[in-house]
């Protein structure tokens, strides 16, 4: 990574006062002289304070916490595709596409995504409260397909029930997040087949039996 290939961001950064404490309580999980392995949690706390992307300040700051050279600090932020070098919409819509959720309908999502928001993969809308990006798997095949939207996920969609997500977020109000299609968690659609008599205690009607 070069200066030329992430913005400039800010000129200082610095954790808050609980995020340094945070920080200082994740070091202190590695035995003395490995403080390095701290550097990918580290990274995930500075991006979540500063707006969901990692300036150049924040990875210098990094390196000087944990005593690396900064080149190694940025290897390692270019490297995952968790850490955005860029700044990102307020709505970080990563959008499943390995196998499992191809096969279940992604292709439908993300042109839903295209269809409501204007932009496609890897793209901003200008008002900047959504980013659209495609990702490896989200580790939630029974649900697909998926969406993760920050730290949340939306399973079971398809283009209608993306296109209703997505308006949920234009007027500014919370979707219900986990399954779109009425499943219970990753229950079988019509119901638990299996355990009914808890599922029941529970309140959760079980599918018809054969």
């Amino acid at each position: 990574m070069s200066a030329s290939e992430t913005p400039a961001g800010p000129a200082t950064f610095e954790f808050t006062a609980d995020n340094l404490a945070l920080a200082q309580r994740i070091i202190a999980k590695y035995p003395e002289g490995r403080q390095a392995s701290a550097v990918m949690p580290l990274l995930d706390l500075a991006q979540r304070q500063h707006d969901n992307w990692l300036p150049r300040a924040a990875m210098d700051y990094v390196a000087g916490m944990l005593g690396m050279a900064p080149i190694r600090v940025y290897e390692v932020a270019s490297f995952y595709t968790m850490y955005n070098l860029k700044p990102v919409g307020k709505h970080f819509v990563q959008v499943c596409t390995t196998t499992p959720c191809w096969l279940r309908g992604s292709d439908e999502v993300l042109a839903a995504c295209k269809r409501k928001l204007g932009i496609g993969p890897g793209e901003t809308t200008a008002d900047g409260q959504f980013t659209v990006v495609e990702v490896e798997c989200a580790g939630a095949c029974v649900n697909a397909p998926v969406i993760s939207l920050n730290d949340v996920y939306y399973e079971d969609l398809d283009g209608p029930s993306t296109e209703a997500l997505l308006d949920t977020l234009i007027r500014g109000e919370t979707p219900k997040p986990g399954p779109q299609n009425g499943r219970i968690n990753s229950a079988p659609i019509g119901g638990p087949t299996t355990l009914t008599e808890m599922a029941q205690r529970n309140g959760v009607k079980p599918a018809s039996q054969e």
